[in-house]
């Protein structure tokens, strides 16, 4: 792929967001396209497989201030006129060739025929402009430093209990790791990746324009500097495979938190440092349980006899441990009790609480024998009050 390829490439597009979107709408797009196309949830599917590596692409590029600014500078030069410049064979029209009238080293013309450029600074001599582009996608380039490796994405699933008490959990890493079965060389077992005969194995080829030696990507190999023709069944001649991380989960995760793991993601170049592990915790429901917070809920019905009278009940709860609450008399539905300390653990220490939301329950007419429902009538009888009078005084007094 030649730099005028990956120029041409709209990264913006590829993550659905307009070239003024900030680092965050960026970062936004790209963790939920990441979701949406990671190969754990499209296995098999090759379409979602290359749209994947493509906003992964994208992101690696958009995400970095510096790669970005070089991107967009890269870009515009060729949409003003860099198809015709020297860079893609010095057509007529726009800006002008290297030599040609208005051109870089024609008489008083500068790049393009617009300001005086310098094409040392444009090409790399400064460390930016279309010489950093060019750079970012030949890492073999002489005098660069370390360079921090990048961050990879993952999620995690994980039981509901768990989720308090914390745990240890494997979390795949997509092309994170050497294959096994090809060693990592990219060709089927028996067979060896060959040397490009168009770079001769440099991974970069050389043009002269105007006098000057420009460098690209192989066209052929990619800037890999060999050719693959028998690839690897396994990871389809990229000599990685996913692999398997184990991460600590602390107690009290809740569900799509993301944790960041120092150093565990792609490692660095030239002796720079690796880039991070972020990881999405996902917890499953619970069937009686939920959280607020650091706080545990659960639901507990209750019969009429213990609601007008009161009583002490036991609670469920997730470590087995008895817990008892008493009822007041009197008590209506919806009505809250709270166990001091039974909750979710906090990150300072201690834990939340338990709170048990009462329901009262009433029993189906089927259900009552012919005694309850002389009972009930009974206490009907002895307490005609209406419930509902303070509620209608209210709005009378309103209107």
């Amino acid at each position: 792929m030649s730099v005028r390829d990956m120029v041409e490439k709209d990264y913006y597009a590829a993550l659905g967001v307009p070239k003024d979107a900030s680092a965050a709408d960026i970062k936004k797009a790209y963790r939920k396209l990441a979701r949406e196309l990671h190969p754990d949830k499209n296995p098999g599917d090759a379409k979602a497989e290359a749209r994947f590596k493509e906003v992964s692409e994208a992101y690696d590029v958009l995400s970095d201030e510096s790669r970005r600014r070089e991107y967009d500078e890269a870009r515009a030069l060729f949409a003003a006129g860099g198809r015709s410049s020297g860079l893609d064979g010095g057509r007529p029209g726009g800006y002008g060739g290297f030599g040609a009238p208005g051109g870089y080293g024609a008489p008083g013309g500068g790049y393009g025929g617009g300001p005086n450029v310098n094409f040392e600074d444009l090409l790399g001599g400064a460390g930016g402009g279309l010489g950093g582009f060019f750079d970012m996608f030949q890492r073999s380039s002489p005098g660069r430093g370390p360079r921090r490796g990048g961050d990879i994405e993952a999620e995690v699933t994980i039981p509901f209990e768990k989720s308090l008490t914390g745990l240890e959990a494997s979390v795949r890493l997509p092309g994170a790791a050497t294959c096994n079965t090809c060693e990592g060389s990219g060709a089927r077992p028996g067979t060896s990746p060959r040397t490009c005969p168009t770079c001769r194995g440099l991974g970069v080829v050389s043009r002269s324009q105007g006098g000057f030696a420009l460098s690209e990507p192989c066209r052929d190999c990619l800037g890999k500097g060999t050719l693959i023709d028998h690839p690897c069944p396994d990871c389809r001649g990229s000599g990685r495979r996913e692999r398997e991380q184990r991460i600590r989960i602390p107690p009290g995760v809740s569900d799509g938190q993301r944790l960041r793991v120092r150093g565990r993601g792609t490692p660095g170049e030239r002796g720079g440092p690796a880039g991070d592990l972020e990881v999405t915790v996902h917890v499953l429901r619970h069937p009686v349980f939920d959280r607020e917070g650091s706080n545990l809920i659960i639901t507990l019905p209750i019969t009429i006899t213990e609601a007008a009278l009161g009583a002490s009940v036991r609670v469920p709860t997730l470590d087995g441990a008895p817990l008892t609450v008493k009822v007041p008399a009197g008590t209506s539905s919806g009505r809250r009790l709270r166990a001091r300390g039974r909750g979710v653990p906090t990150a300072g220490g201690g834990n939340g609480d338990l709170i048990v939301t009462l329901e009262v329950t009433v029993p189906k007419p089927a259900d009552l024998s012919p005694r309850a429902r002389t009972a009930l009538l009974e206490f009907a009888q002895a307490h005609p009050e209406d419930p509902r009078a303070p509620l209608m005084e209210r709005m009378e007094a309103a209107g």
